[in-house]
């Protein structure tokens, strides 16, 4: 059995670490709050947006926007979107997996090629993919740490630049979705080309077509002008759920590590009694001891 010393020692060790722990959830659940309204407030408008384009593009056979035309998968980017900081429990480590997961499944030919490439917005998402040897195209940092629409837009327009550049031919972002504190939903989504709207089956098995959009001023002006702010949008909405995401994420885990470390406590504490009442009891009979020699 340790000694008091040293049980006393890790008491005040896991005394402050509980301290931290409770700490940073409580933070991250006053950060939650204010980043779940602007993902579900965003939500609606971006799912609107995203049923319109896609139905243009369905019908944009002749091609009017060259967002909506699709290539040969000849140059793929992927799009990580992670964290700065850890102790998120899983949150950063899901996202390369699942990221790995579609390379694996969709993209060796690309990877062997030297024609696959990664984008890691956040730094914890760098240093895994670091781990794993992938290739980081470009590690970015800011647009997790200060959200800011103007910067995510920018952002946004450059990575159209660069498809529109044919420096890709597909560009797909991986993100943890938010549902709600518990529960983080991983999610690609194909950012460029623009993918179509799906054909949705009607209850007696018949298909149903897309919406007969009466178009104004000209089909062509809409797509020119509805495309960049939808991808930007979209862009921005997804860099929104992650840090909800992980918001709700650091929180559940501080509060597990909490309740681990309030058990820990618990039972050092049990520890520490037992083995003050073994050096009592030990006092005691060295004394009874020594008044009997003396008696003698």
């Amino acid at each position: 059995m340790a000694s008091t010393k040293e049980i006393r020692t890790r008491l005040a060790s896991v005394t402050t670490t509980r301290q931290i722990t409770s700490a940073m959830k409580m933070v991250s659940a006053a950060k939650l709050k204010k980043a779940q309204d602007s993902v579900l407030q965003l939500r609606p408008y971006v799912q609107k947006m995203q049923e319109i384009l896609g139905s243009i593009s369905s019908s944009d056979s002749e091609g009017t926007s060259e967002f909506t035309k699709a290539r040969d998968e000849e140059r793929v980017l992927i799009v990580a979107i992670t964290s700065n900081r850890g102790l998120c429990g899983a949150f950063n480590t899901n996202v390369i997996k699942q990221a790995v997961q579609i390379v694996q499944e969709n993209y060796m030919v690309q990877l062997g090629a030297k024609k696959l490439s990664f984008i890691a917005i956040g730094k914890k998402g760098a240093d895994l993919l670091k781990r794993r040897n992938l290739p980081i195209a470009e590690i970015n940092t800011e647009l997790v740490d200060k959200v800011n629409f103007d910067k995510v837009a920018s952002y946004a327009e450059s990575l159209m630049k660069a498809y529109s550049e044919g420096k890709y031919d597909k560009i797909v972002i991986i993100y943890n979705q938010f549902k709600n504190a518990a529960i983080q939903i991983l999610t690609n989504e194909q950012f460029l080309p623009v993918p179509k709207a799906e054909v949705k089956q009607k209850a007696k098995g018949t298909t149903s077509t897309n919406y007969d959009f009466i178009f104004e001023p000209s089909k062509e002006q809409i797509v020119k002008d509805l495309i960049p702010k939808t991808l930007k949008v979209q862009l921005f909405k997804a860099i929104l759920d992650s840090i909800a995401s992980e918001h709700g994420a650091r929180m559940t885990a501080m509060h597990k590590a909490t309740d681990n470390a309030t058990e820990l406590l618990k039972n050092y504490r049990i520890q520490y009694n037992k083995a003050r009442q073994a050096t009592i009891t030990n006092e005691i009979l060295e004394i009874v001891g020594g008044a009997e020699a003396l008696k003698g």
